[in-house]
Parts: C-alpha cells; sequence; structure tokens
C-alpha cells in the first residue's frame, strides 16, 4: 500500500474538458480505433472496399485529359494541362473531405458522446486521418501522371508539394473543429459547410490560372483572392507537381515567373493564417464542448 506521504495530489480538471489536440497523442491506440470504424462502415457491403480510393480518381484523370484536355483543347493554352488540373482538384478534394467530415464527426459519434469520456477531439482527427486514407490513392495517381509527363522535382518542389498539403489539413481541421462544434447546437452549420465547399472549388485557381484572376479584378480583390490559403496551396501544388513536367518551363526561362508576384510570401501568409484558423477552431471547440452530450 502507498504511504500517503508519498501521494501527489493532483488538480481538478471540470469534467467534459481535455488539454484539447495536445492530448491526442496519448489517445493513439483509441484513434486508431476509430479510423478503423470509420472505414469500415464507409466500405460496408463493398466488393473493392477501399481500392475504389484508387478507381476513382485514375477514371477521373483520364476523362479530364479527354474532356478538358483534348475535346476542349484546353492544353493548347495550359502545357500537361491535366496535371495542372488534378493537382489542384487533389488539394481542393483533400480540403472538401476533411471539412466535411469533420463538421459532422461529433454529430456522427453522438453515443459515443453521450456515454463514455475521451478528448471530443479525437472524432475531428479520426476524420481528418480517414481522409487522409483517400487522399493518398489521389496523390500517388497524380504521380503516375505526373511521370508520364516527364515530372523531374528538385528540393524546392517537394518542399513545396509538403507545404500544400500542410496549409489544406491545418486549414482544414481548423474549420472542422469550428463548425463541428456550432453543429452540435445549431445543425444549419452543415449546409454552411456546403456553400463553403462550393465556393472553394470555384475560388481556388483549379480550371484556371491566376494570370486571369490578376487581369479581371482590382487590386484589393487580387489581394483577398491571394489572401485565401487555399489559393496558396493549390499554386504549391501547381509548384510541385506541374511546374517539373516536361515542356512546362520555357528554355532559358525561370520556373518562378509562372507563379504569382510573391508566390513564397503568400504561401508563409497562407500557412500562418491556417495555424491561425486551427487555434481558433480549438478554442471556440474547447469553450462548447461540455455542452455537447446534453445538446446531443
Amino acid at each position: 500500500m502507498d504511504n500517503p506521504s508519498t501521494i501527489t495530489a493532483q488538480p481538478f480538471r471540470e469534467p467534459g474538458h481535455s488539454a484539447g489536440l495536445l492530448e491526442i497523442p496519448k489517445w493513439r491506440f483509441l484513434l486508431r480505433l476509430l479510423v478503423r470504424k470509420e472505414l469500415r462502415v464507409r466500405y460496408r457491403g463493398s466488393a473493392l472496399g477501399l481500392l475504389w480510393s484508387y478507381v476513382k480518381p485514375a477514371v477521373q484523370i483520364v476523362v479530364f485529359y479527354l474532356a478538358l484536355g483534348k475535346f476542349l483543347r484546353l492544353e493548347e493554352s495550359i502545357p500537361n494541362y491535366v496535371i495542372y488540373m488534378f493537382g489542384g482538384i487533389v488539394m481542393v478534394n483533400f480540403f472538401n473531405e476533411v471539412f466535411g467530415n469533420t463538421t459532422k464527426s461529433i454529430v456522427w459519434n453522438a453515443d459515443l458522446v453521450k456515454k463514455i469520456y475521451l478528448p471530443r477531439e479525437l472524432f475531428p482527427v479520426a476524420s481528418v486521418w480517414v481522409a487522409f486514407v483517400h487522399f493518398v490513392p489521389q496523390l500517388l495517381v497524380l504521380l503516375v501522371g505526373a511521370l508520364i509527363a516527364g515530372w523531374r522535382p528538385g528540393p524546392l518542389n517537394l518542399l513545396a508539394g509538403l507545404g500544400c498539403v500542410t496549409i489544406v489539413g491545418v486549414l482544414a481541421l481548423g474549420m472542422g473543429l469550428l463548425f463541428g462544434s456550432m453543429n452540435v447546437l445549431f445543425r444549419d452549420a452543415e449546409n454552411f459547410v456546403d456553400l463553403i465547399v462550393m465556393v472553394a472549388t470555384w475560388l481556388s485557381p483549379v480550371l484556371y490560372t491566376w494570370q486571369k484572376v490578376h487581369d479581371e479584378v482590382p487590386g484589393w480583390a487580387w489581394t483577398i483572392y491571394q489572401a485565401n490559403p487555399l489559393t496558396a496551396a493549390v499554386e504549391l501544388a501547381h509548384y510541385a507537381f506541374w511546374i517539373p513536367t516536361s515542356g512546362v518551363v520555357p528554355a532559358g526561362q525561370d520556373a518562378a515567373a509562372l507563379m504569382p508576384p510573391h508566390w513564397v510570401w503568400w504561401s508563409v501568409l497562407g500557412l500562418a493564417l491556417s495555424s491561425f484558423v486551427l487555434l481558433l477552431g480549438q478554442l471556440v471547440f474547447r469553450r462548447l464542448e461540455g455542452r455537447f452530450a446534453q445538446e446531443l
């Protein structure tokens, strides 16, 4: 039996609250279980299962190559257009899935939230890992297409690829925490998420180049457009996967000339704003998590 004099008193903590995202590493085993559960539920009754994550993007890139690149002749104005476009689509798809699933994660796991205590952030983080599982096959398809197009990346290109994934993941998780906590109280949050996802898809330079936006909007609108972290992430994806392919950079020209002005600083700002959104989402989430069980 322990000597009472050696027992140290543990500080009391308000029920229903945790240390937030910082506590997630202590619950790694449960996080893995939640990820497996979500994947099993999603592919229940499916013959191909996770293979659909490879089939869909492979078919998608072929369709885009034929419909947009060949039939609409967009590759005549943008070399290797299918790589340019699919690089942006992969990033936007990753953002959409993380943002959408994290917003609904608390409501989807209402039974667990009401019955047992565990850090509520486990559910949004599990949704991020599930989205990442689906992101990897899309990335592999993109890499195969880029290799066919003569992809020869350098260290800066690889760093840009890591940067775009980081910006998207941090931004989407932060927004998911923010809207996920509000979704418990007001289900209208899911409808706002659908609108944001739709706008984000079309207001990112996926199907068009940044020059078209720069030439059509006033300076203040261009600044707002570039300050969008998702815009910075898509441009980083272009620098990582599209620019190193054959025939994109004219002989004697610097690859940076194809990027928006001050694109490095816009990328740094995008990461900073994404980190701020994550901090804001965590603060709001912790503020409201004590009401989750009651509201559900």
